[in-house]
């Protein structure tokens, strides 16, 4: 062979050797997490068939139009992984983010962590959401006391579970957090603590109607990690918000709180006359505290992106999120009005609706 073409003959093995290495490259997995646009839901439809919001005896009415919770499509997160060829697709997307998965996620982190945690966020915040919706409405609020977290290996592990509703602890009645402190008090490490329990509640359904099983155990406590000479259960506990009437919310598949203020939207307009968003479509995000402040969310502007694209015409945006939406590219078509609280998105949507200005960002 010529020298000419053992020359090619190298120079063609090395053009593909370094295609197979860059193939290879791009199938790699790497530590990045993408955000994209994702699907949005209306809090006064159904999901294939459920309506999101139920609400029983109690007077509702009609409405129409949108009041879309908005989501983000995330891949890469724990247990997952993101290959290096799909980072230089996000990045080249003007509509998707992509950033180090360790700003969202540890590394110790679990894809069954990351799961179980989004969950109890949106169960907290469709509780929230509830009693944000009914205070503003001026309607009575049920509070309960519910196992927030049960530790791994502690004394309650097997015996109680995320959500079950604390009755009584020693025979103390418990309807705030507190009371669970004070039953406790007197407690020694190795004593034993009946604890009566509502488990399978059901979604913010009615107090007592909300059926599931009474149920009372006994649990030898231990010692405190924190404070050894204190009786410790192993459990973290929170306050639950339910209507006076039976209310459920069904949304399957989204996780995280940032549904919580399109929740309560939803919520007052079919508890109220007439079309809050008088038939338009309006969709938006943020936090809700049980006292209707609406607080900031990540990933806005995919929501905005994934809002338009579905036809909103009318986006709310947390007062708190405005610096995220100035540096944002605002899909055309889109307003966006800011929102601190609960009154300003009611207040906010009523305007549009009437073809009054809003309040942006700017």
């Amino acid at each position: 062979m010529s020298l000419e073409n053992r020359r090619r003959a190298w120079l063609g093995a090395g053009a593909a050797a370094a295609g197979a290495l860059l193939g290879v490259g791009l199938l790699l997995p790497v530590p990045y997490l993408e955000m994209a646009p994702g699907p949005t839901f209306n809090t006064l439809g159904d999901i294939d068939g459920t309506p999101v919001i139920t609400i029983k005896d109690q007077q509702t009415y009609p409405t129409s139009g949108h009041l879309d919770l908005t989501t983000v499509n995330e891949r890469g997160g724990p247990g997952g992984g993101l290959y290096a060829g799909r980072v230089l697709v996000a990045w080249a997307d003007p509509n998707s983010r992509v950033v180090p998965r360790e700003v969202f996620y540890p590394d110790e982190v679990s894809a069954d962590d990351a799961k179980a945690e989004n969950a109890q966020m949106f169960s907290d915040s469709e509780s929230d959401a509830v009693a944000a919706a009914l205070r503003y409405l001026k309607i009575p609020v049920i509070e309960a006391v519910v196992v927030a977290s049960v530790i791994d290996g502690g004394p309650s592990e097997g015996k109680l579970a995320p959500g079950d509703q604390l009755l009584t602890v020693n025979g103390q009645k418990i309807t705030i957090s507190d009371d669970v402190t004070k039953a406790m008090s007197t407690v020694k490490p190795g004593d034993v603590v009946t604890i009566t329990v509502r488990k399978d509640a059901g979604d913010h359904a009615a107090g007592d109607k909300a059926g599931g099983k009474v149920d009372t155990v006994s649990i030898t406590t231990g010692h405190n990690p924190d404070k050894p000479t204190k009786a410790y259960l192993g459990i973290t506990v929170g306050t639950t918000y339910r209507a006076p009437f039976p209310l459920t919310i069904t949304v399957g598949g989204v996780g995280g709180p940032s549904a919580g203020t399109m929740l309560a939207l939803g919520i007052i307009d079919k508890l109220t006359p007439g079309d809050m968003n008088g038939g338009k479509f309006v969709a938006g995000t943020g936090t809700i505290d049980p006292d209707g402040h609406v607080g900031p969310i990540g990933g806005i502007a995919q929501k905005m992106v994934g809002a338009r694209r579905n036809g909103a015409v009318l986006f709310l945006a947390p007062a708190s999120n405005c610096a995220d939406v100035a540096q944002a590219a605002i899909p055309d078509g889109l307003t966006v009005a800011k929102i601190a609280t609960l009154s300003d998105a009611v207040k906010a949507v009523e305007d549009y609706a009437a073809g009054k200005p809003v309040t942006g960002c700017s």
